[in-house]
């Protein structure tokens, strides 16, 4: 048997013999009223408190089950010993897992669950504790009150999570609408390229044929490249800039060096290392994966409380790996927009990225981006 095949076995038996006493919980609770024992070092006292607070901790993974025990056990105990503080342990266990339930669970269900707990609170205590209709209105209020709290932080919380998925929504927008200005950029860069050797080309075309066609062909690779871009870049939208835009090409893995010095300027070495040969990318490739390492070195600066890290940049055989390691104190993937930018530009490559803590220790941004040849 494997390690992993035994260690889910005993987590499942682990979880029956749990829930198997959670079960007997009702019986032994019986039996301790129903014998009348006394005293806190009684044996059944002492089974039924750890059993309650067994049963307590189950309801944090399945409240509804745990519910129904506790509420059970203790209606059974009050049939048994009619006294009052039966009954109010009886309403706190099933009002606290009441509101949990409100908290974890959706209106319908929870509303359905306090019903059902609050008639049978009322019915057990009217029939068995002689109660005044103050005391009924108490275990009515105290129902209340216990649901709008729980019910109170399943509405927060599920604000929080609308807000959460509402910001990562306009990060990703805000990180496209870069993404489409830089490949505007890109292109514009292109065509100005284009333009010229167009031109070069008219002016030389009868006294040096030669000079002619070297025009035609940089036409051609600058073209064909930009068209390659645009095809990947097809779901990045463009929308109108009031700003100035950039005539100088756009960044690419060649202005790494820049980019390290810029960072031990804040006070972190950047340890720039290449595998596999170098070769010239197709200009979104290499844009974009400028653009990851640079906002992976920007957390390190930010976040990572270390002075060191470094940047991995490997040519593979039709993909280009990136890998940015440091050392700091790491911590888990947050709601920070630079993971969630970096994620969406290799994904619009029909790339991977994946970040995260490493295991001795630090953060990790690795990402893998196909990058086919650029035109020659």
């Amino acid at each position: 048997m494997s390690a992993r095949l035994l260690s889910r076995v005993c987590r499942v038996a682990w979880r029956v013999l749990l829930w198997v006493l959670a079960a007997l919980y009702p019986v032994v609770l019986f039996t301790t009223v129903a014998t009348g024992t006394s005293g806190f070092m009684g044996v059944e006292v002492f089974a039924s408190a750890v059993l309650t607070i067994l049963v307590g901790v189950l309801a944090l993974r399945n409240p509804l089950a745990a519910h129904a025990i506790l509420l059970f056990a203790w209606t059974a105990a009050l049939t048994q010993m009619q006294y009052g503080s039966v009954g109010i342990l009886q309403a706190l266990l099933t009002d606290l897992t009441v509101g949990y339930i409100a908290a974890t669970r959706s209106r319908r269900v929870s509303v359905s669950v306090a019903v059902v707990t609050l008639v049978v609170q009322a019915l057990s205590i009217a029939a068995y504790l002689e109660a005044d209709d103050n005391l009924l209105m108490s275990v009515l209020l105290a129902m209340i009150v216990t649901w709008m709290v729980g019910n109170s932080v399943r509405a927060r919380r599920a604000h929080t999570e609308t807000m959460r998925v509402q910001a990562t929504a306009q990060a990703v927008a805000a990180e496209r609408l870069r993404i489409a200005r830089e490949l505007h950029d890109m292109v514009a860069h292109s065509i100005g390229i284009i333009a010229i050797q167009a031109g070069v080309g008219g002016r030389v075309i009868d006294t040096q044929p030669g000079e002619a066609r070297n025009a035609l062909n940089a036409i051609e690779a600058t073209s064909r490249d930009t068209l390659s871009g645009l095809r990947r870049m097809l779901t990045a939208l463009r929308k109108d800039d009031p700003g100035s835009v950039p005539l100088g090409p756009a960044p690419g893995l060649d202005d790494l060096p820049s980019l390290a010095e810029a960072a031990m300027d804040a006070g972190v070495e950047v340890d720039v290392r290449t595998k596999g040969t170098p070769r010239p990318l197709p200009p979104d490739v290499d844009l974009s994966a400028y653009r990851i390492v640079q906002e992976a070195v920007t957390n390190v600066v930010r976040h990572a409380g270390t002075d060191h890290c470094r940047v991995t940049i490997d040519y593979r055989d039709g993909e280009l790996a990136i890998e940015v390691d440091d050392d700091g104190h790491g911590g888990v993937v947050g709601s920070g927009y630079g993971i969630v930018g970096m994620r969406e530009r290799a994904t619009l490559l029909r790339g991977e990225f994946t970040a995260g803590p490493r295991p001795e220790g630090g953060f990790r941004v690795a990402a893998r981006i196909p990058a086919p040849p650029a035109a020659a």
